[in-house]
């Protein structure tokens, strides 16, 4: 129906986690997650039963199930779908009380369109503008820690343009010794300012933040050994513990 309606991709969360045994605890703030999923504690992630070919084979009783209702409706790929609303049947009598009386005919319109304007996403490949991330010049200014474990400690400004800083830098690092990282507190790095979304996501064991200002959403999001701290800006008149210095969700 997604597509139908004109959507031409489809995310998977929930599902997904539910294939690996998530049980639904909303709890995965906590650090308690009791089927080791959403969890740091070595003693929870031993009681991790799921396996990545589990998420494999929903996703092939997903494609499945599509693949049979395509064939029912005359689609080949999913790109001939996006958009065929004419292939949805509009109920005339809900009798549910929220739902009398709507009417669903604008969402089900479809509007004549040129040859030459697709229904669906044309683009070939998407400019990340990862060649301008923060992460190259942390990348440079770490090469002593990287390649030989030399201690590193950096001084670093931070903008509400500079996405997840610090990923690509503890990239590099699980490249060359993989769960292990480096040692704590090899790579100390001290920030300042306006921390955009996904600050240091995935951040690998060895490196260590300490930022003064605030941050956006998804703070330390998948945190894998990396060290966070964050304090409100020096000088800065408000109570720490009474306001709010990041954004939704974190670590």
């Amino acid at each position: 129906m997604a597509f139908l309606l004109d959507a031409d991709g489809v995310g998977f969360g929930t599902a997904a986690l539910i294939a690996l045994g998530c049980v639904m605890m909303r709890v995965c703030h906590l650090n308690t997650c009791p089927v080791g999923i959403a969890t740091q504690d070595p003693e929870l992630r031993k009681k991790l039963t799921g396996k990545p070919e589990h998420v494999i084979s929903l996703m092939r009783f997903v494609a499945e199930d599509l693949r049979k209702l395509m064939a029912r409706l005359g689609f080949r790929t999913v790109a001939e779908m996006v958009g065929r609303t004419d292939k949805l049947i509009k109920r005339p009598a809900v009798d549910h009380w929220k739902a009398i009386g709507i009417d669903v005919s604008n969402i089900l319109y479809k509007a004549e369109t040129p040859i030459s304007i697709s229904d669906v996403c044309q683009i070939d490949s998407q400019d990340h503008g990862l060649q301008d991330a923060l992460d190259h010049q942390l990348i440079k200014d770490c090469r002593p820690a990287l390649e030989h474990k030399r201690p590193v400690t950096l001084d670093l400004p931070v903008r509400n343009v500079h996405r997840t800083v610090g990923t690509i830098l503890s990239y590099e690092i699980s490249k060359r010794y993989k769960d292990d990282g480096l040692p704590d507190d090899t790579i100390v790095i001290h920030a300042t300012g306006s921390a955009r979304q996904s600050f240091c996501a995935f951040g690998a064991r060895g490196i260590t933040i300490h930022l003064r200002g605030e941050a956006n959403d998804y703070f330390g999001k998948g945190l894998s050994g990396a060290r966070l701290t964050i304090r409100p800006p020096d000088g800065s008149a408000f109570a720490a513990e009474e306001n709010i210095i990041i954004g939704n969700v974190a670590f």
